[in-house]
């Protein structure tokens, strides 16, 4: 989608919130960050070798899911999108995507993993479904670690399986060496490769929000955002407002429509336009590969920089980064049998003066 795009379609915001565990398993169709993918279809899964970085090699992490099921069209009754990232900090040069995946799976609504009619919303189910961790779907064993396909079984106990040699080095190191054929290996056991867990709940941008931000795009002088004083230094925005390049205005425009709620961590708008943070770095149409179904890949949804302080990925001074994240997903979302369907990301970082003006002080 080219920079010009300048169609009007409704954006629905997405925020971080704590739920019941029971709540982000996949019966209940959840949207969530962090934890282990709720794979919506049970078979087809990713291969392994579609979930390894394409730059240093090693396992991706899972980043996000979204639910975003297609009204009307019976195929694709149940999708979602799941997105993983490598959690090496040297992958992450400038607007440099190979370090990211997505894929999209979807399912109609009468199919064999799920009921036909929608779960319950107000009670955890009466038989929960176990931990995860050391289940298989359909056949498919999952790794320990990352919750991602794996048939590589501890030599020892022969009850934990890993996507490969890398994780299973983890496991053994972090817990698995005390724990390896004690019933406790079974519950206890928690990931440090996993991003903390939250649901992500979506409530429309506010139509009046979006036109006074539009208005104030158009007005002189120094900018204000108090609202985003957690995220925003007052001395860089004064700093920035001395400075009418292209880029500063695009900057102060991405700015200036988070202000309302600054605590967004993703837009969702199938259709629509990305917010850019640069003016550099922006894809044109051709940039946005068709689907293999030959399709136009049209955008869907981002991920917003303020969720990397949800993600306790800095804590050393060096972390992943980005400045925002474009999914781009078949506009047909047509169907791949039962396997996952790799779709196209697009990272776009913030310039060295934007970085600083986006780091929390």
């Amino acid at each position: 989608m080219s920079s010009g795009n300048s169609v009007q379609v409704e954006v629905v915001l997405g925020f971080l919130e704590e739920a019941e565990s029971w709540r982000l398993l996949s019966p209940q169709f959840p949207s969530k960050v962090g934890g282990k993918p709720a794979w919506l279809s049970q078979t087809g899964l990713p291969a392994l070798t579609e979930l390894v970085c394409e730059m240093c090699g090693l396992p991706m992490a899972f980043l996000l899911q979204v639910y975003a099921p297609i009204s009307g069209q019976d195929r694709s009754f149940h999708r979602t999108l799941f997105l993983f990232c490598c959690k090496s900090q040297e992958c992450y040069t400038s607007n440099d995507s190979r370090c990211m995946k997505v894929f999209r799976s979807q399912l109609p609504r009468r199919n064999e993993f799920y009921p036909y009619d929608p779960p319950a919303e107000d009670e955890p189910p009466s038989d929960p479904e176990p931990d995860q961790s050391v289940l298989s779907v359909s056949g498919v064993k999952l790794c320990w670690v990352c919750g991602c396909p794996g048939n590589k079984a501890c030599s020892r106990c022969h009850a934990v399986t890993y996507c490969g040699k890398h994780h299973q080095t983890l496991h053994w190191k972090h817990t698995h060496k005390r724990e390896c054929g004690s019933q406790e290996a079974s519950i206890v056991s928690v990931s440090t490769f996993l991003f903390p867990e939250s649901e992500l709940v979506t409530e429309p941008e506010e139509e009046e929000e979006k036109k006074e931000a539009e208005a104030e795009e158009e007005e002189e002088g120094s900018v204000d955002c108090p609202s985003l004083a957690d995220t925003l230094a007052e001395t860089d925005l004064e700093d920035m407002a001395m400075h009418e390049t292209e880029d500063n205005k695009v900057f102060q425009r991405f700015k200036k429509r988070i202000a309302p709620e600054p605590h967004q961590v993703l837009r969702y708008s199938r259709g629509g336009s990305p917010l850019w943070v640069s003016s550099q770095h922006i894809p044109s149409d051709q940039d946005i590969p068709p689907c293999t179904c030959g399709a136009k890949r049209t955008f869907e949804f981002q991920v917003m920089p303020q969720l990397l302080n949800s993600l306790c990925v800095d804590s050393t001074g060096a972390s992943i980064d980005w400045g925002t994240l474009a999914i781009y997903a078949c506009s047909a979302s047509c169907n791949h049998g039962d396997q996952y369907c790799p779709e196209f990301i697009w990272k776009q970082d913030f310039s060295s003066d934007q970085h600083t003006q986006m780091t929390p002080t």
